[in-house]
């Protein structure tokens, strides 16, 4: 079998190891190993029952994607999944960690199914342009019926153990102390009661709504605009209440085939991949980053509060500052509203929420309240002379060794790091709003910033669940260059004839979540307008955007334009070329 799968035997039980690390991705040698250990114990007279456990931190996390188009090796994995369901022993799979796509589907392959506390579970081929291609869509609905297994297939999403064992997915969470004992226990449990053989897919077809099976694929025909193989997904899952498992596992392999060559699936597999080299920076390599416990966020606006829940929802303190009492309260109900959202999407648990507000989040005008701070993140207006201040105060107040960072959209990251004694502890931290959502944050690295400040700055973003990419200091650094330039062409569209509405539209049936102009709505008009008059002097600049063409139209359409801040442009432009320490930035 080699070394990714070995056998040992205790008694009655033989114990099936995968060790194919990191995550005990399924792979040829994981397949031909399962495959011979399944034998071995179908002759061996000595075995009732086998369990299938993994080394390391997690179950079988996925399958070899490296190994995506390249000529197949016998035993396929429906091969060897086959042979586990149809073992005349009992098989129970141990789970752990996270048991995600083909994990998941020999775990369904298993006659009975264990799970240590905390164990995720997911099919997350959609997110990969594909779906389940060894019996998860035809297996997973005889097991929990067809709207469970629609939820978890055609979303990608994992499950926790207990709704897995609300589900009947799992039999039981186990209080073993780690998978071999797990394996042990739940065998021996099931020997004593003399357990049978018990597959899956001999299970009866699921009962079908044909209603809500059509109420899905609206459903998903919204929310998956765009994308080929949540649809796809859908309609495999739908089949199994119709077919034999024979004819579902041909229906689903023949679809999961066609998408394998779709553009669709090449594309996301290519964005798998390069999300998990951005943070393999040769620089930080073996560098260790800084503790980080307590968070600082300066300004309480759209950006400010997505920041401090971001953090809050992760596990860290926050300690905002606004700029007077009325900003503060108004700070703490947008950060309340935005986790009651999250309590309603299933995000959180009601009881979660109130107690990250009572023990984790915390606002004040007080600079001091930042001394103990491990980083202090500023999410302030767009202005120079505003974060001079900002920084200045913080350069004053905060330990040594506190990580400051500027959320600075557009400016010179060297230039805010020298307003303070000490520029090898600034850095750009750049989120992107709604900041408690979106998963970029662009790490922005100066000329004087410390290389362990660098490795502070990944490792929060991995706390934060955020996709971290590298930055140097440029005008817009990397993400708002490209969006400069989309922009740039949509307004030409408006200036040529064509309607924001048709823009956006135009974009959104393309595929995209909404066009231009309705992320302006969402995210605010005004530092884009103060970074292309920067950049252009106001009666000499060379730039026909739209919106400076419906500024100088003001005031008859300032209204419309200055409604990310509810005023004016006249009143705007007065407004925000005032300094004031701390401004609702929204970008």
């Amino acid at each position: 079998m080699g070394a990714a799968v070995t056998v040992s035997i205790v008694e009655r039980i033989a114990l099936i190891r995968i060790d194919n690390p990191p995550v005990n991705a399924v792979s040829h040698s994981v397949r031909a190993g399962l495959t011979e250990a399944i034998a071995q114990v179908q002759t061996n007279d000595d075995v009732e029952i086998a369990a299938l456990l993994c080394s390391g931190k997690t179950f079988v996390a996925g399958a070899n994607i490296r190994e995506f188009g390249l000529p197949p090796e016998d035993p396929s994995l429906s091969e060897t999944i086959n042979a586990i369901e149809n073992c005349s022993k009992p098989v129970v799979a141990v789970l752990h960690g996270t048991t995600l796509g083909v994990g998941m589907e020999i775990a369904l392959g298993a006659h009975y199914r264990t799970a240590m506390p905390g164990t995720k579970l997911g099919l997350p081929e959609v997110k990969l342009g594909l779906i389940p291609g060894a019996g998860g869509t035809q297996r997973l609905p005889r097991l929990v019926g067809i709207v469970a297994a629609l939820e978890i297939a055609t979303t990608g999403a994992p499950i926790s153990d207990e709704r897995a064992l609300e589900l009947g997915l799992v039999d039981e969470i186990t209080n073993q102390a780690d998978p071999r004992s797990a394996a042990i226990a739940f065998s021996n449990q099931l020997l004593e009661q003399g357990a049978p053989v018990r597959s899956t897919g001999r299970l009866e077809n699921p009962d079908l709504d044909d209603a809500l099976a059509e109420e899905w694929k609206d459903r998903l025909a919204k929310s998956a605009k765009g994308q080929i193989a949540p649809l796809k997904c859908a309609e495999a899952v739908v089949a199994s209440a119709k077919l034999s498992l024979t004819e579902g596992l041909a229906l689903e392999r023949k679809v999961f085939t066609g998408l394998m060559k779709s553009a669709e699936r090449e594309a996301l597999v290519h964005a798998f991949f390069a999300e998990r080299e951005v943070f393999k920076l040769p620089e930080i390599e073996g560098v260790p980053a800084r503790k980080f416990v307590e968070i600082g966020v300066i300004g309480g606006g759209t950006m400010g509060c997505g920041i401090a829940v971001s953090a809050l929802t992760n596990g860290l303190s926050v300690c905002l500052i606004e700029r007077d009492d009325e900003s503060v309260e108004r700070a703490r109900a947008a950060a309340a509203k935005i986790l009651k959202g999250s309590v309603r999407r299933g995000k959180l648990r009601a009881e979660q929420r109130d107690r990250i507000l009572r023990d984790q989040f915390s606002a004040s005008t007080d600079y001091q309240s930042l001394s103990n701070v491990d980083i202090v993140i500023e999410a302030v207006f767009e202005n120079i002379d505003v974060k001079r201040t900002v920084f200045q105060q913080l350069d004053r107040v905060c330990k040594p060794g506190a990580i400051l960072a500027t959320n600075t959209s557009y400016l010179d990251v060297n230039a805010i790091a020298d307003f303070t004694s000490r520029p090898r502890d600034v850095i750009g931290l750049h989120f992107f709003s709604p900041a408690h959502i979106m998963k970029l944050l662009e790490i922005v690295v100066g000329n004087k910033t410390a290389t362990d400040a660098v490795a502070t700055g990944f490792a929060f973003a991995k706390r934060l669940k955020k996709i971290p990419v590298r930055a140097g200091v440029c005008d817009g650094f990397i993400g708002n260059r490209i969006l400069d330039t989309y922009r740039t062409h949509a307004d030409h569209l408006v200036l040529e004839g064509a309607s924001p509405e048709q823009v956006d539209r135009a974009i959104a049936d393309f595929g995209f979540a909404m066009g231009p102009y309705a992320v302006s709505d969402l995210a605010g008009l005004d530092i884009g307008w103060a970074t292309r008059k920067r950049k252009a002097p106001w009666k000499r600049r060379q730039i026909c955007g739209i919106q400076h063409r419906l500024i100088d139209a003001a005031p008859a359409v300032g209204n419309l334009v200055g409604r990310s801040r509810n005023i004016s442009i006249p009143r705007f432009v007065q407004e925000t070329s005032q300094s004031s320490t701390v401004s609702s930035a929204r970008h």
